[in-house]
C-alpha cells in the first residue's frame, strides 16, 4: 500500500468514532411529577405549563432528552400514597412534588431519587429538610412563605372592609402549618379590632355549614389561608363568600379570579419556574442536600373591582395602587 493511500484510509478511520459519536441518540433523562389536584385542574395545568416551558428553555424537551411522567392524584390521600410508590418505582432522576401532601409520602417511599418541591409552608418544622441551608437529604426547594406573612391578611381585609368585626379563618386541622399560620393571623387580629374563629376544611358539606352558620352574624368576613384542601375546594369557598356577602381575603390569585375579593401570596408561576432551575441543575448532576431551600422572590397583591362592588365595598385608592393586579 503507498504511503499516501495509508494516510488517507488512517484519517479516514479516526473520523469513524467521532461520525458514530454523532449519530447517537442524546440520552433522554426521566422526570416524574406528582400533583395532588385532579388531571382537569386549571391552576394545576398553569403552573405545570410554567415549570415545562423554564425546562425548555434551559434546553430540555420532552421526547428529545427528556421523559415526564404525570400522576394526578385528585385530592385523594390514598392515591397520592399509591402514585408514590408508583413514581418511585420508576426510578426517575428528579420527582417534582408541588405541596406538602406531596412531599411526605414520596419522602416516606424514598430516601435517595432526588425531589424538588415549588411550595411548602414549613419543610425543616415537616421534617422534609435538615434546615433551609444545608437540606441534607434528597429533597429540596421553594418555601410557600413565612408564617409572618400570614398576619398580613388581616389587615388587609380590615383595609378594604373596615365595618369587619369577625373573621372566619379557613384551614386544614391535619397540617402543621394550617395551626401555626392561624397562630400568626390570631396574634395580629386583636390589634385591629378583629375576632378570629379557625374553620376545619375537611369535607364540602363541613365548610357549607360553618360559613353559612358563621355569615348569619354581621360585620363579618373570611381569612383563606393556603393549603391543598382550600385549593381544592376553591371554587365552594368562594361562591359561599359571595352568596354570604362576607369580604375575603385569599393567599393565592386564583381564588380572586374565580370572583374572590382580594388576595396577598407568593407569584406560584415564579415558584415552578425556579423549582424547573433546580430540576436542571440536579439533572446535571448536583445534589438536593447541597440546594439550600429559597424563599419566594415575588408577591403579588390583585383585588377583584368587581366583587367589591358587589359587596359594596369602596377600595381605598392607597390599597390600588399598591395592587399588583386589579381585575375590573
Amino acid at each position: 500500500m503507498k504511503r499516501r493511500e495509508f494516510i488517507t484510509l488512517l484519517g479516514g478511520a479516526a473520523t469513524w468514532p467521532l461520525a458514530a459519536y454523532a449519530q447517537q441518540p442524546e440520552r433522554v433523562r426521566r422526570i416524574g411529577v406528582l400533583i395532588a389536584a385532579a388531571a382537569d385542574d386549571a391552576v394545576a395545568q398553569e403552573r405545570n405549563a410554567a415549570f415545562l416551558q423554564a425546562l425548555q428553555q434551559l434546553g430540555w424537551t420532552v421526547g428529545r432528552n427528556l421523559r415526564i411522567d404525570f400522576r394526578w392524584a385528585g385530592n385523594d390521600p390514598e392515591r397520592i400514597r399509591k402514585y408514590s410508590a408508583e413514581l418511585v418505582a420508576l426510578v426517575p432522576d428528579v420527582i417534582l412534588a408541588p405541596g406538602t401532601a406531596i412531599v411526605g409520602p414520596l419522602l416516606q417511599a424514598t430516601r435517595s431519587v432526588p425531589i424538588v418541591f415549588p411550595m411548602v409552608v414549613d419543610p425543616v418544622g415537616a421534617g422534609f429538610v435538615e434546615s433551609l441551608a444545608r437540606p441534607g437529604g434528597n429533597a429540596t426547594g421553594f418555601t410557600q412563605y413565612e408564617y409572618g406573612v400570614s398576619g398580613k391578611w388581616p389587615e388587609l381585609l380590615k383595609q378594604i372592609a373596615p365595618s369587619v368585626t369577625r373573621a372566619a379563618v379557613i384551614r386544614d386541622p391535619t397540617l402543621i402549618s394550617g395551626t401555626a399560620q392561624f397562630a400568626a393571623i390570631q396574634a395580629v387580629a386583636p390589634s385591629l379590632g378583629v375576632e378570629v374563629s379557625p374553620v376545619n376544611v375537611r369535607d364540602p358539606g363541613e365548610i357549607e355549614r360553618a360559613v353559612t352558620n358563621f355569615a348569619r352574624t354581621t360585620n363579618s368576613g373570611l381569612i383563606v389561608p393556603g393549603s391543598g384542601s382550600a385549593v381544592a375546594h376553591r371554587d365552594l369557598i368562594v361562591m359561599l363568600a359571595v352568596q354570604h356577602k362576607l369580604p375575603a381575603v385569599y393567599s393565592e390569585r386564583h381564588f380572586v379570579a374565580a370572583g374572590g375579593l382580594i388576595s396577598y401570596g407568593p407569584d406560584f408561576l415564579d415558584q415552578f419556574r425556579l423549582a424547573a432551575g433546580y430540576v436542571d441543575r440536579i439533572l446535571k448532576g448536583e445534589k438536593p442536600a447541597d440546594l439550600p431551600v429559597q424563599a419566594p422572590t415575588k408577591y403579588e397583591l390583585v383585588i377583584n373591582l368587581k366583587t367589591a362592588k358587589a359587596l359594596g365595598l369602596d377600595v381605598p385608592p392607597t390599597l390600588l395602587a399598591r395592587a399588583d393586579e386589579v381585575i375590573e
